[in-house]
């Protein structure tokens, strides 16, 4: 087994309305059009139903975090960022990614939650983070703010909703 060191959370960073597949393909095109990776993202993605998509064994790496791979456990959720309401050039109606925003569902915190509980209790040691967390302190001030995130994801603090649930 990997030594974890990590549990990391993640949004897709797309509407809730992505499917599974989608995302696993955009992960699997070549560049520019996707990733070109030939592992997915995430161990986990959850759908906006809660339901836990395991797309890769922890015992294996995911693409989750570049340069923390291999010591973490990846979980996103599908969505956060909110979806706006557009008209392309041709004046067809468009849905167009807006502003980072945490719109998981209740099932979908629940499921994130029974995760990170159950990731916890095997690897105690490990700290859980969003991705966000990883971005340099430009600064140097001891605290990675929004001006310093290198993304949103997974448009929530990790660290609020952990005080909230009493980890």
């Amino acid at each position: 087994m990997r030594e974890i060191k990590y549990i990391v959370l993640h949004c897709t960073a797309g509407p809730q309305y992505q499917t599974v597949k989608d995302i696993v393909n955009y992960w699997k095109a070549d560049v520019p059009k996707g990733c070109g990776w030939k592992t997915p993202g995430y161990h986990f993605l959850i759908s906006p139903d809660g339901i836990a998509h395991h797309l890769v064994p922890i015992e294996k790496l995911s693409n989750g975090v570049a340069g923390h791979n291999a010591h973490s456990i990846n979980i996103s959720y599908i969505g956060g960022v909110e979806v706006l309401k557009g008209k392309n050039a041709k004046g067809d109606p468009i849905n167009i990614t807006g502003k980072p925003i945490d719109n998981r569902t209740a099932v979908q915190k629940q499921t994130m939650e029974v995760l990170v509980r159950k990731f916890h209790k095997m690897f105690p040691g490990a700290k859980i983070l969003g991705h966000r967390d990883f971005s340099e302190d430009k600064n140097r001030d001891g605290i990675i703010s929004p001006g310093e995130w290198m993304k949103a994801c997974p448009s929530f603090s990790v660290n609020a909703w952990l005080q909230e649930l009493g980890l």
